[in-house]
């Protein structure tokens, strides 16, 4: 009996590689947890808020009182009620712009290396630098 011989090739695995690092790639994204924007998009256009959460694998971000959704909700445990909640849904980041500080109007954002090598944001409108919230 002859032994088979199987030829591998791991053509597979490099497609898979390659599929898994672009999607697992983070999206760079202008704004961050914590600072306060204007939705300029959508149905709750005008609408201002904190940013709750960021998703930087989507480049998705969670607007405190926006894109707000219903979802049934089953009661988990016997002492946990069920029912409709509420709660804001992600949106695209490119829906949202920053508010400048001097003047609570969007503006888009530089960046300015300072002396010290810090990064910081600085306000197309007015220029002044905006503080990054912790």
């Amino acid at each position: 009996m002859r032994e088979l011989k199987i030829r591998k090739t791991d053509r597979a695995g490099v497609k898979a590689h390659k599929r898994h690092a672009r999607k697992a790639e983070r999206v760079k994204l202008h704004v961050t947890t914590g600072d306060t924007v204007r939705v300029v998009r959508g149905d709750d256009r005008g609408h201002v808020g904190k940013i709750l959460r960021v998703y930087r694998k989507t480049g998705r971000v969670v607007v405190e009182g926006a894109n707000i959704v219903k979802r049934h909700r089953k009661a988990r445990t016997a002492d946990e009620q069920g029912g409709i909640i509420d709660f804001p849904a992600p949106m695209h980041a490119s829906n949202v712009m920053l508010l400048d500080p001097k003047s609570d109007r969007p503006t888009r954002t530089r960046r300015r290396i300072d002396t010290d090598g810090t990064k910081e944001r600085i306000s197309v409108k007015s220029g002044d630098a905006i503080p990054r919230v912790h």
